[in-house]
């Protein structure tokens, strides 16, 4: 697919569009357009004064196009114009009509939330369905997230940071995934972890002293990977107690650690995490569907899931996410029902269904499995999933969204009341710094204000992290000199 932005800069708004509805698809891009006789979108804009905006679709043979005159003084906003005009055109010819209209962002219900004291719901509602021609039933989930959003906010306080920690090790790796994960089934990655630990708890030092020169408080903390559980007992201990050792967390309102796969949960590690205070962790099925999880990797069962489940219910923990995933390969509509009906009668705290997101890095792209998924079917999960939540007393509380989603549809976490996580709102909606440690890690630091986000990368690998070390080390410099800059 090739695509021509002519005469203005609106590539990047234009390229996100276009993935919408070519996920999959090798995107090229020109400034200057050229016959084509393949498949492509074109925008261009003539003119100064009096602008004549473009908009020419082609995919497959068949071809379209749109124009359309404005003076330039009137029209506020040209990218939209431009983008409403291609994704008009994308519509119509790929009989496709994205219910999150153009919106590609990550955050809709920042988004909408940021007008919501300017317009009022009603009239933030009809601005976010005009403006990007989202759905009514999604700005009503927006809505529903965004409101829920502003009660969890005002908990954090002002001055505040969470603390996030990355394990990024696995027992194996799932063909969804595309993060940073190793899986200890091979030996090199194994190896790595003894030293991983020692630079993750040097790094937690450095980050606590940063954390009294700015007079910041902790909110929670969160532990993410990979499998933070696939450590061993004594190597989980080290962390809490270095955690415990650098940080003052007497004003901690939440403490997770994920212990998403079931076949790393065993009930001494469990019992080391409550030991130390942690309150909330994910027992994550994705599906309960044992053929399911063999076709996404997966060396476990549902019956597995099921007894850690309980398991981690004896030892005491009193919060416990689960995830789901829409549209995995070989699930059906009837599969992730029986899922999401697993999960409501086990009375997971939490259960968030996300859409499959096929991401490049991803087993399931790069062997291309993901010409078989039945993405027509993801809408129909998703509708049930809340439609089952509500009915037995969950709420959505905070919402994200991924490029390259089945359907661009979102992902969406539900709560019973009172069993929300901090962590997940204040990170996703950027309105706290998010301390990070650990390979692959962002560090995002925040004004108080909300006028100025800044991110910090750590290495992407354990290898790098360790290898290089002392440049993670003169970066976490920063962390006082933003704080100076933007107090």
């Amino acid at each position: 697919m090739n695509l021509y932005y002519v005469s203005h800069n609106y590539r990047y708004e234009a390229e996100k569009l276009l993935r919408l509805f070519f996920p999959l698809e090798k995107i090229n891009e020109f400034t200057e357009f050229a016959e084509d006789h393949g498949n492509y979108l074109l925008t261009e804009i003539r003119g100064e004064d009096e602008l004549l905006m473009i908009a020419e679709l082609s995919v497959d043979g068949v071809k379209k196009r749109k124009e359309k005159t404005v003076k330039s003084d009137e029209c506020r906003d040209q990218e939209l114009e431009l983008l409403l005009m291609a994704y008009e055109l994308l519509c119509e010819i790929c009989g496709f009509t994205p219910k999150w209209g153009i919106l590609t962002g990550v955050r809709p219900s920042k988004l909408l939330l940021s007008r919501l004291a300017e317009l009022g719901e009603e009239g933030a509602k009809a601005w976010f369905i005009n403006t990007y021609r989202v759905s009514p039933e999604k700005t009503d989930l927006a809505m529903q997230v965004a409101k829920r959003e502003v009660e969890i906010i005002k908990k954090a306080g002002t001055n505040s940071f969470s603390l996030y920690i990355s394990i990024p090790f696995c027992p194996t790796r799932c063909s969804y995934c595309s993060f940073v994960s190793h899986s200890v089934a091979t030996q090199k990655a194994k190896e790595l972890i003894p030293a991983y630990i020692e630079k993750l708890c040097r790094e937690l030092e450095i980050t606590a002293d940063k954390v009294k020169e700015s007079g910041l408080h902790l909110t929670s903390v969160y532990w993410g990977g990979g499998t933070p559980t696939t450590l061993e007992p004594s190597e989980l201990e080290m962390i809490l107690e270095k955690i415990e050792e650098c940080f003052d967390l007497s004003g901690c309102l939440e403490y997770t650690v994920e212990a998403g796969r079931p076949d790393t949960i065993t009930e001494e590690k469990l019992l080391v995490l409550k030991k130390h205070g942690v309150g909330r962790i994910s027992v994550n099925p994705q599906t309960f569907s044992d053929s399911v999880l063999r076709a996404i990797g997966r060396n476990h069962t549902a019956g597995l899931t099921e007894e850690k489940y309980i398991l981690a219910r004896r030892v005491g923990f009193d919060s416990i996410n689960m995830d789901l995933i829409a549209g995995l390969p070989t699930d059906t509509l009837e599969g992730f029902k029986n899922s999401v009906d697993k999960a409501v009668e086990l009375g997971a705290d939490n259960i968030t269904v996300h859409t499959l997101a096929l991401k490049k890095s991803a087993t399931i792209v790069t062997e291309n499995e993901s010409e078989s998924l039945e993405k027509e079917n993801v809408s129909k999960m998703l509708e049930y999933s809340q439609k089952v939540l509500r009915e037995n007393g969950y709420y959505p509380y905070y919402m994200y969204r991924q490029s390259k989603s089945l359907g661009n549809f979102e992902n969406v976490g539900w709560s019973k009341d009172g069993k929300e996580c901090f962590y997940n709102v204040l990170m996703m909606e950027e309105y706290q710094s998010i301390l990070s440690v650990g390979a692959g890690a962002v560090t995002k630091l925040r004004a108080e204000d909300g006028s100025v986000i800044e991110r910090i990368f750590n290495f992407k690998y354990p290898f790098e992290y360790i290898s290089q070390f002392s440049v993670t080390e003169d970066k976490k410099k920063r962390i006082t000199e933003f704080f100076e800059e933007y107090k």
